[in-house]
């Protein structure tokens, strides 16, 4: 079996076509996102360039504020503030990982629920699990539009995830659990305590895997047919030229001899989280626009 490729390449332009049309709806409202940075992180710095690029080819309104390294909480918070108080911005991402010595989830609490487009504030996580109307952190937003748009729709599926981070696995696992469209799957997930993992990913129809840790899901964990989402970004030396180059969670050329469909990395789920997290900025612009043209007419 030669499986299909998800190209999220292709799915992440189709997603932008679409966001420049509801931009257009919005009139004179002009989307607009601001990314927290605390620090100067090589990785960091990549991602965050690669969302300005796309909101410029959307027309999104990009800014960053640039804290210090040694910044602290209540100067953090300080500045999520101000962004919380300005029109400009209707979506708010913090950068992370922050230091140490930073509380995160002090951190992500202080983003209006309104404008948290990565859907890291409690508030979008619970009423994400509760199946309410929220913002869906992008990564596992991402990975239900793949699964969706591709043809490989999770509902009535036994889905695996491999992972229960607060970003991937947690969200995904409580979007696909829904009684909705697109959702409706039986879903399991693994992680570090999981006891004979193949026994349980080769029941996969479709296999999650959000690990980070290079070629983790190797062929004989997973079952002929499956279709395989890897979310996995890692670093490794190549053998042949002695240069790092990315991998994903998944052996890739041996998976792919065996599942139905698989996607690559680069080029699978990274270009998708990067539109998701546009789309939710989209959103956010539009419910903004919505409540101030109710205010007026109220007025």
């Amino acid at each position: 079996m030669s499986a299909q490729i998800i190209d999220g390449r292709a799915v992440a332009a189709a997603i932008r076509d679409e966001l420049k049309e509801r931009i257009a709806r919005l009139g004179r409202t002009v989307p607009g996102l601001a990314a927290v940075v605390v620090g100067d992180d090589p990785a960091a710095a990549s991602y965050l360039k690669g969302i300005a690029r796309g909101c410029e080819a959307a027309g999104i309104l990009h800014h960053e504020v640039r804290l210090p390294e040694d910044v602290t909480q209540q100067a953090l918070e300080s500045a999520i503030a101000v962004l919380n108080a300005d029109d400009r911005f209707h979506g708010i991402i913090l950068q992370l990982p922050l230091p140490r010595r930073l509380d995160t989830l002090r951190a992500e609490s202080a983003i209006s629920p309104d404008k948290d487009v990565d859907g890291t504030n409690p508030v979008s996580a619970g009423k994400l699990l509760l199946g309410e109307d929220t913002f869906f952190p992008s990564t596992a937003f991402g990975v239900k539009e793949l699964l969706v748009r591709s043809g490989h729709s999770p509902e009535g599926l036994h889905v695996v995830i491999c992972g229960r981070s607060n970003i991937v696995g947690k969200p995904l696992a409580g979007m696909l659990m829904q009684k909705q469209p697109g959702a409706n799957a039986t879903v399991t997930v693994c992680h570090t305590g999981t006891r004979n993992l193949a026994e349980i990913t080769t029941t996969a129809d479709i296999l999650v895997a959000a690990i980070g840790r290079a070629r983790a899901i190797t062929a004989d964990m997973v079952r002929e047919g499956a279709v395989v989402i890897d979310v996995g970004v890692n670093q490794v030396e190549d053998p042949l030229t002695g240069k790092p180059r990315l991998v994903g969670d998944v052996d890739f050329d041996a998976v792919a001899r065996k599942a139905s469909a698989i996607t690559p990395v680069p080029g699978g789920t990274g270009p998708v989280t990067a539109a998701m997290l546009l789309s939710n900025t989209v959103l956010a612009a539009e419910r903004w626009n919505a409540t101030r043209l109710r205010g007026r007419q109220g007025g």
